[in-house]
């Protein structure tokens, strides 16, 4: 029984190291962008649904999180921009969790 064996092409190879050269370089701008836009979009949730009433100590420290995530960004600190963004998401699903558990009548 003959077995198939698949062929590498050049480019195949090429696109496979070039993708793992992108991801191995840090590409700190990249993951920011990915982590802050997610952040953010998390804290308009939970500023519409009411957290900064409902879940004040979670709002606050997510939105001054992603300001801190943007300066640091603002001078090219990207891992610390990212650790920065990533907490203030963390902190956005908190908020988020508890606004909904005020308006079901559960609160703190």
């Amino acid at each position: 029984m003959k077995t198939h064996t698949p062929r590498v092409t050049a480019g195949f190879a090429a696109a496979i190291g070039g993708l793992a050269l992108i991801g191995g370089s840090g590409c700190g701008g990249v993951l920011y962008a990915v982590d802050v836009s997610d952040a953010e979009s998390k804290l308009e949730t939970a500023r519409a649904l009411g957290a900064e009433k409902y879940a004040p100590y979670e709002y606050f420290y997510a939105r001054e999180h992603l300001q801190k995530a943007m300066e640091d960004a603002a001078s090219a600190d990207y891992g610390d921009a990212i650790d920065y963004a990533r907490d203030a998401e963390k902190h956005a699903d908190k908020a988020i969790v508890l606004a909904k558990q005020a308006h079901e009548g559960g609160g703190r």
